[in-house]
């Protein structure tokens, strides 16, 4: 058994397909409370880890347990503890969605109320509406009130809003976030990494089949240490200069255009999706992904362009 402030616990997990060495010694661990966000390239291992997790899939070897239990070896009860939102669902589509989710609730004896439900997922207007005649965000939403109809303790949730406009993963992201606060567990997948920052309050990183990365969004790949380039413009010719403090380049820079403002000033430091791209070995950003072992320089280097 595991301690309740653990909500997944994973040491040394393995799964492979003949040579494919799918899952290669994970190790993690999901605190209750947390939303937890798994990151990583398509074949990084990130879908047989979930399932692994989600009781679906039989690890070769290794040690899981969620929510105290080991998903490979458990019944109904444990089942009614957890909730999943797939990728996408295109089922009962005939079916309006206040009929959905009444027949979901009568599955779960301390299920919540069917229809208050739709109302905290923002469907109550669309409560009539047959489910192939929602948008995909509303149909998201519908997911995931059918994901937690059953008061899970622990939400996976599989690229929640893939297909979204900039307004809608917005909206669900309140959503999300108010779950958390509530006491849900989540376990997110995502290739946004705006979405990782904005929700996860840690993120892993896996290639290959490993964690390469674990940590806060703020933090991930010694974010918060790596030293930042500051760009503008001198006769016309872009410079940019890498530095662990910018502030003082800013002012050396102020210092010499005064009065005049500083052409073309930029201070860029890496973003989660830099970090993120060096991590996983697809990064072909010059400026920032090696920014953690680049040297303070007081030349001005000329390049080509500022972006």
């Amino acid at each position: 058994m595991t301690s309740p402030d653990v909500a997944v616990h994973v040491r040394d997990l393995h799964k492979h397909y003949g040579e494919k060495r799918a899952v290669d010694g994970v190790d993690l661990t999901v605190s209750t409370g947390e939303i937890f966000a798994v990151l990583g390239p398509n074949g990084a291992g990130k879908t047989t880890m979930i399932e692994i997790l989600e009781g679906f899939r039989h690890r070769d070897s290794g040690e899981v347990l969620v929510l105290g239990e080991d998903p490979q070896h458990v019944g109904r009860h444990w089942r009614t503890r957890i909730g999943i939102v797939l990728q996408s669902a295109n089922d009962q589509a005939e079916l309006t969605v206040s009929e959905l989710v009444h027949h979901f609730a009568r599955y779960y004896p301390g299920g919540r109320d069917a229809d208050e439900l739709i109302e905290a997922v923002g469907l109550t207007e669309k409560a009539g509406t047959r489910t192939r005649q929602l948008s995909g965000g509303q149909r998201r939403r519908l997911d995931v009130a059918l994901g937690i109809v059953g008061r899970p303790e622990l939400l996976f949730l599989d690229e929640p809003t893939t297909g979204f406009d900039p307004e809608a993963r917005r909206s669900f992201w309140g959503l999300i976030e108010g779950l958390r606060d509530g006491g849900t567990t989540i376990l997110l997948t995502t290739h946004y990494m705006d979405e990782a920052e904005r929700l996860a309050d840690r993120c892993a990183v896996l290639r290959d089949g490993r964690v390469v990365a674990l940590d806060a969004p703020a933090a991930l790949g010694h974010r918060a240490a790596r030293r930042a380039v500051v760009r503008w413009l001198e006769d016309g010719v872009p410079r940019e200069r890498q530095t662990a403090t910018p502030t003082s380049v800013v002012q050396s820079l102020a210092a010499r255009f005064a009065p005049a403002e500083i052409p073309g000033l930029q201070v860029l430091r890496p973003s989660l999706e830099d970090v993120y791209l060096s991590l996983v070995g697809e990064s072909d950003l010059t400026g920032l992904e090696d920014l953690g072992a680049a040297p303070d320089t007081t030349e001005n280097t000329a390049k080509e362009a500022v972006r």
